[in-house]
């Protein structure tokens, strides 16, 4: 993969790390993600080629050490010794956006629109997320819409792969 797409990217993940970190504190008192927490780190979490690559390229300069396979049903990149990311600065969109208070839309017909809000167990303490303004919430598709874009830009199709292939491939 060219050095472009790699770029767009880590520039799209950098742009998904900073509303993150907004929503982080904002939410402080009621986030429990820390290092070595891992219950959003589940196995068959499918990413897009073009994250794939950017995982690739760390591991071949050196910037990733596999190790062992998290065994089946947590994700491949889990650490089994301290349950620790093995990829955290190269991890997919997907995995940025875990733990926030999650809204998505979906549009049934076009008289019946529906909001769906989601958060981890671990965080539904404090004030109910069906509560909360919207802005204090991760809105999921649009970060999804130019993470395909740049699939396709960079792809020409919308190929994903799942982390353990991933992995499986990337191991000696």
């Amino acid at each position: 993969m060219s050095d472009s797409a790699l770029h767009s990217v880590r520039q799209l993940h950098d742009q998904v790390d900073a509303q993150v970190r907004e929503l982080e504190r904002h939410h402080a008192q009621r986030l429990q993600c820390r290092s070595g927490c891992a219950s959003c780190c589940i196995d068959d979490i499918t990413v897009f080629e073009v994250e794939a690559e950017r995982i690739r390229a760390a591991l071949s300069k050196g910037a990733v050490e596999l190790g062992a396979a998290h065994p089946e049903g947590a994700c491949a990149f889990l650490d089994p010794a301290d349950q620790t990311c093995r990829i955290y600065a190269q991890r997919p969109y997907v995995c940025r956006t875990q733990g926030l208070p999650l809204r998505w839309i979906d549009q049934h017909t076009e008289s019946q629109i529906i909001e769906h809000r989601d958060i981890c167990a671990l965080n539904d303490a404090g004030r109910p997320i069906t509560e909360l303004d919207q802005a204090e919430c991760w809105t999921l598709g649009p970060f999804e819409g130019k993470l395909a874009s740049l699939q396709i830009i960079h792809r020409s199709e919308l190929a994903r792969i799942s982390l353990r292939s991933l992995f499986e491939e990337l191991s000696p």
